[in-house]
């Protein structure tokens, strides 16, 4: 097994970087698009069962069907993997953007508003300030579920680790098959550990020491 990652060092490394940047950038996205249809959630209260609907069923779409629906869409590659990746990034932030958002003290909204602040100021200087460690549990989540989702985005070419694993099983039997399979699954949760020390990091640095728990 040494001999083989020795010899696969460097290949791996990138594939690596690969897999983390595709998850990264699509966890990004997934943010940016989850905490946006959060907010009109909780401006219009009746969405949001719709959200958590969504969010539940969308959930349960095996991450091959839809890489399939994906695949005459936009081709091979990062075309197909990105937006599957990015969709399942997106629930379980959309789930905790709208609990967090929705916990938020209304006596404290009325405060702010009452100060004079805008629409737009006590969204971004109360509310998500106050929901952000909720939001941060989502994307946290996210992210670890992300990992494994890029992995099994192999199946369309798609970059990172995933390969090792696809061709490890597929030539189960064969010379390095094994620890084509083990190089790839155990860099995953290895990169998947280390993505969440960072988000832990970031919580502790980005969250009010009135708030953090």
């Amino acid at each position: 097994m040494w001999d083989y990652l020795v010899g696969e060092r460097q290949q791996l490394l990138f594939n690596g970087y690969q897999h983390v940047s595709l998850v990264v950038q699509a966890v990004l996205v997934a943010t940016l698009v989850a905490v946006v249809l959060a907010v009109v959630v909780t401006r219009v209260p009746r969405l949001e069962p719709v959200a958590n609907a969504i969010s539940a069923v969308g959930l349960t779409v095996p991450s091959f069907a839809l890489l399939g629906l994906f695949l005459p869409l936009f081709g091979f590659a990062v075309k197909s993997a990105f937006p599957a990746v990015a969709f399942y990034a997106a629930l379980p932030i959309l789930r905790n953007a709208v609990v967090g958002l929705a916990g938020v003290d209304t006596k404290l909204l009325e405060s702010a508003r009452g100060m004079g602040m805008s629409g737009s100021r006590v969204l971004m200087r109360v509310q998500l300030p106050l929901a952000w460690p909720v939001i941060l549990a989502g994307i946290r989540v996210s992210t670890q579920m992300s990992m494994g989702v890029a992995a099994i985005a192999a199946y369309v070419l798609g970059p990172g680790l995933g390969r090792y694993i696809f061709t490890g099983l597929s030539q189960i039997g064969g010379a390095d098959a094994v620890h084509s399979a083990l190089a790839g699954t155990v860099g995953v949760v290895i990169l998947a550990l280390v993505l969440d020390g960072l988000l832990l990091l970031v919580g502790r640095l980005t969250t009010s020491r009135g708030i953090r728990v």
